[in-house]
């Protein structure tokens, strides 16, 4: 990760922009966020959690549009990330500038969930698992970490980042190195669940098929959740 955001801050969704994507999401610009905030709030309620008693960090929050979403779910919200300039966006929530790609700016055992979302293809390779250790440093026993990553196995996901700017320096992982990553980092390592396979028009009719579809690894994302032993 790097501070190259900066740049970008300014028209992030203008660069975000792309035939294929648009045509995607319609006219439902939040559709990508909404759907993630969907399967963090499942995945809470499939284990029986109650999220108003937890503390969530949002690692490489960018804007902070999924951290906001979820703000009024948890106990307390709070997002990191290597611009400052991105995180001005962030209403709400408490922001912490990350200015090295191995260490979180939180203390050791602080947050119950932990996401990060279409962060560590902007990782280097080499800092992968020290950024998944620190993941792990500041949750407390129990917590739970998701990643959620491009899904390189899909074609059209593929075709999308190579010719995204922001995505210029991408080096995306599938869903097997990710859960390396956490198994490798001291998570126990749910299936990975693969979603948004249906523009957002037909998501609204026949969303359950998403649900049907989760292990097969096709979808245009991946989740992959662990938790942190007791």
């Amino acid at each position: 990760m790097n501070r190259e955001f900066d740049r970008f801050s300014g028209a992030y969704e203008d660069l975000l922009h792309d035939p294929l994507r648009d045509r995607f999401t319609g006219s439902e610009s939040q559709f990508f966020h909404l759907r993630k905030r969907d399967l963090v709030r499942e995945y809470l309620r499939r284990q029986r959690r109650d999220s108003r008693r937890l503390k969530y960090l949002d690692v490489g929050c960018g804007k902070g549009v999924l951290a906001t979403l979820l703000r009024d779910d948890f106990a307390e919200v709070c997002g990191c990330d290597p611009s400052s300039g991105m995180m001005e966006a962030a209403d709400g929530i408490e922001t912490r500038v990350q200015n090295d790609p191995d260490k979180i700016p939180f203390n050791d055992g602080q947050f119950d969930f932990v996401t990060a979302v279409c962060v560590y293809h902007h990782v280097s390779v080499k800092d992968r698992l020290n950024l998944t250790r620190e993941v792990l440093r500041v949750m407390k026993p129990s917590g739970t970490f998701c990643m959620m990553e491009h899904n390189p196995w899909n074609p059209v996901t593929r075709f999308i980042v190579g010719r995204t700017p922001v995505d210029a320096d991408a080096v995306l992982l599938n869903s097997a190195e990710a859960c390396g990553l956490m198994r490798e980092a001291g998570f126990i390592v749910e299936r990975p669940r693969f979603f948004l396979y249906l523009p957002a028009r037909w998501y609204a009719s026949i969303g359950g098929l998403e649900t049907a579809l989760s292990r097969i690894p096709l979808g245009g994302q991946y989740a992959v959740f662990g938790t942190l032993p007791a």
